[in-house]
């Protein structure tokens, strides 16, 4: 883990050291987000393979096994316009709507448990830089997919996970505990916004997908009550940061509750809750290094990322964490 403070130069730590970064007071808001089976393995009316990748229920931003309808990513695209049929484990579906930005509206037929066709056939939308190949790939995604969920996912709702808690264990979770920090949790449904590169030339042509958010009540009393208090807002990933930003947008106080944020952090956005950020090492071109730019200013993640790369940090989604306070 690469700590970058105020002032001064990175510091190289081990995560097993990340409680000792931690003030007694401080707030840590994780994400409870839980990844969902949502890529599915078909075949087009005709013949052909193609793979289906649910965003989210075409109707509301919570997920649905219940939905008929869906927003969703396939595979390839050319062959799935408008009127295409797909079959997926069995169950019949109709590709009825091509967004302007790519997604498609997929349409299950009636009778179709969509909840029992991702527990059956679904499989975790892995990144794909970590899926393995070779004969004995199944039994390794298989694992992979397993590490995949945090240890704090509890509510399903996402593509992918957020990477920066794939690093805790309840162990090192106990010792935070220990050190009197309040572990604070949220949800934000991670989808197509965290994950899609920009391919605009400047930052201000790219346009953030909305996803849905909820903060608990005893959530919003926590983060209000250090604010309060001078005490600090800990984010576990850019996750929990927009989230926690997303719902102080209008007045600048976290309300609890269940919305949606299309928020994209830019630098010279101003932050009105989050005092430290925990994230992994991220993709160029991609919202999350320019909300960690945003967030610890662009010399000092520069410098950062150096310093990470001359150490061989490992980056992505598996990779190694950083933490730094706000510039």
């Amino acid at each position: 883990m690469l700590v970058v403070p105020p002032n001064g130069a990175p510091k190289h730590r081990t995560f097993a050291e990340f409680p000792t970064l931690l003030r007694a007071g401080d707030v840590l808001v994780v994400n409870e987000t839980r990844v969902v089976r949502a890529r599915l393995r078909a075949t087009r009316d005709g013949g052909g393979e193609a793979e289906i990748l649910l965003l989210r229920p075409r109707a509301q931003a919570r997920f649905d096994p219940a939905a008929r309808e869906w927003l969703a990513l396939v595979r390839p695209g050319r062959k799935l316009r408008a009127g295409a049929r797909i079959d997926a484990g069995g169950a019949g579906a109709t590709i009825v709507d091509v967004l302007p930005d790519g997604p498609r509206v997929l349409r299950f037929d009636d009778g179709v448990d969509v909840g029992a066709l991702l527990e059956r056939h679904g499989e975790v939308p892995l990144p794909p830089y970590v899926v393995a190949r070779g004969a004995s790939a199944g039994d390794a995604d298989a694992a992979r997919a397993q590490r995949y969920q945090t240890v704090f996912a509890r509510v399903p709702g996402s593509v992918a996970a957020p990477t920066a808690s794939l690093h805790f264990t309840e162990e090192i979770l106990a010792e935070i505990r220990a050190r009197d920090v309040t572990i604070a949790p949220l949800v934000l449904d991670i989808g197509i916004a965290t994950f899609r590169p920009m391919n605009g030339a400047a930052i201000d042509e790219h346009v953030m997908h909305a996803e849905r958010y909820a903060i608990p009540p005893q959530t919003a009393a926590a983060v209000a009550a250090a604010r309060r208090d001078g005490r600090r807002i800990v984010a576990a990933g850019t996750t929990a940061l927009r989230a926690l930003e997303g719902a102080a947008l209008h007045d600048g106080i976290v309300h609890a509750g269940e919305a949606e944020t299309n928020l994209f952090v830019t630098p010279g956005f101003a932050f009105a809750v989050v005092d430290a950020l925990l994230t992994n090492f991220h993709l160029p071109r991609s919202t999350l290094l320019v909300l960690v730019a945003a967030f610890a200013g662009y010399d000092r993640v520069r410098d950062a990322y150096r310093e990470a790369i001359e150490h061989e940090y490992r980056f992505f989604s598996f990779g190694d964490a950083m933490f730094v306070e706000r510039a």
